[in-house]
């Protein structure tokens, strides 16, 4: 290609010699004609060897220009061909290198191939290599989109004028966002935070890069980083909003567990310090002295039973429990459970019926955990209804559970209380509940039991006319 084009090149400037050699000739022809048309008359003699000069002079700068043309045409080739041949080698070089990878090893003669082709081939091969780039781009594009649109975090990108690059469903849900909330200062005047751009981008070290906000009924986690262009120029702010609303309400049942536990242990250690100080202080009849060892001995039983709760449900927490998986029936359990309590039962004169379902399978739990869940239902009834009370257990069996209803006429429980009671430590009536020697942790620990064993608990109930309690345990598949 090289001596194709030098070819070409050249070729052109001696074509336009040629022309303007063939102008210098078609001068000198027409002096020659000139000079006929003249003759050999005496008075035209010094006109004729004024043009034969002309001719002379002529006919030397034709040759002369030639030959100077002739030089011009080959250099100005060889070094058109250099400014115009050696990029295009280069480009081809590097077309192939960008074709074969960086580590690939180039290794052909230019000399024998055709670089128009080769240029062309080289294009194609790049133009290929760019679209499969740009398709993996545009694949990544919409993975990064895909997930940022599902994303649980909100993802907000603001440039450096504040406004929105990109932004996800989820932060618009999470700050509770409108159309005309479109900027960085009004997206966060409407959330009362005092916060700049410019100082999180420039003063980054100098500002706080977090903050916490209570939107509606939710709290979120609203953390801002600057991020950079490929120069590693600012080039804006990334938003992220985290709902942390459950973990607040953690942070807080953790709280309170701890002041209730403190609160629940110290009541009757106080107690006991109180009337053992009491003893030891003074001398009191025989009478006194029962009491006052009756209220030690039970306080002392109930920190105990509340120690062995907080112990039972520990070990529930941290998986330590053994759980010994049995095959059982579910009505004897129950009646077996009636019988235990049948002294509190006579006591409070309470009529208590149990109906079985002699089709009811046989379950697979933890007998001994079923148990005790079964026995902390009872005793609320029992505790919970006045005297003389009617109680109602149904043991039956719906699809693949079994379940266990007990049904009673007592106090209730107020309906905006029945989404905590299985709170630990929450009672609706706490004083009466320490009265009756309640821990505040029967329903808690019920509902750890039945979660180990697949099954639930549901409770229903209205102030004044009672509770139902629901049971569900799965039974044993055949």
């Amino acid at each position: 290609m090289k001596k194709n084009v030098n070819l070409k090149i050249v070729l052109l400037f001696f074509i336009l010699g040629i022309i303007l050699i063939l102008g210098l000739g078609a001068s000198y022809i027409l002096m020659l004609n000139q000079i006929e048309m003249l003759g050999t008359k005496q008075e035209n003699v010094a006109l004729i060897n004024n043009v034969n000069s002309q001719l002379q002079q002529t006919r030397i700068i034709i040759i002369v220009s030639i030959i100077i043309y002739t030089i011009i045409s080959f250099l100005i080739g060889y070094f058109v061909l250099k400014a115009l041949v050696s990029p295009m080698k280069k480009l081809i070089k590097s077309a192939e290198e960008i074709a074969l990878g960086e580590n690939a090893k180039i290794n052909f003669n230019v000399q024998n191939i055709s670089e128009v082709s080769d240029l062309e081939n080289a294009f194609n091969i790049m133009t290929n290599e760019l679209k499969q780039k740009l398709s993996e781009v545009n694949r990544q594009k919409r993975q990064i989109e895909t997930i940022l649109l599902h994303m649980t975090d909100g993802i907000i990108a603001f440039d450096l004028e504040g406004n929105i690059i990109h932004i996800n469903p989820a932060a618009k849900i999470l700050l509770d966002l409108s159309e005309k909330e479109d900027n960085f200062n009004k997206i966060f005047q409407k959330l009362n935070i005092d916060i700049n751009i410019e100082k999180i981008i420039y003063l980054e070290n100098w500002t706080s890069s977090e903050q916490r906000k209570d939107v509606g009924d939710k709290v979120v986690n609203i953390f801002f980083a600057p991020f950079q262009d490929e120069n590693d120029r600012p080039a804006g702010v990334i938003t992220l909003i985290q709902d942390i609303t459950e973990h607040v309400k953690l942070d807080n049942m953790r709280k309170e567990f701890v002041a209730d536990v403190s609160h629940e242990l110290k009541t009757p250690i106080t107690s006991i310090m109180g009337y053992s100080d009491t003893l030891l202080e003074g001398e009191y009849d025989e009478e006194t002295r029962e009491k006052f060892l009756n209220v030690i001995s039970s306080e002392a039983r109930r920190m105990a039973r509340l120690v062995t709760d907080l112990l039972t449900l520990s070990r529930y927490d941290n998986k330590k429990v053994t759980s010994e998986i049995t095959s059982f029936d579910l009505g004897e359990l129950v009646k077996k459970c009636e019988e235990k309590l049948r002294f509190e039962i006579e006591k409070k004169g309470h009529n208590i019926e149990c109906f079985v379902t002699a089709s009811v399978p046989p379950v697979l739990a933890d007998k001994y955990g079923i148990e005790r869940v079964v026995l902390n239902i009872l005793s609320n009834a029992i505790k919970y209804t006045k005297e003389h009370g009617n109680i109602k257990v149904y043991v039956g069996f719906v699809y693949n559970d079994a379940y266990i209803k007990i049904i009673d006429n007592g106090i209730g429980i107020p309906e905006e209380d029945l989404s905590r009671i299985f709170d630990r430590f929450y009672r609706v009536d706490k004083a009466r509940s320490r009265e009756m020697g309640g821990t505040g942790l029967g329903l808690s620990i019920a509902k750890e039991i039945l979660d180990q064993n697949k099954g639930s608990i549901d409770i229903k109930s209205k102030v004044g006319k009672g509770t139902e309690v629901v049971i569900k345990i799965p039974t044993q598949k055949k």
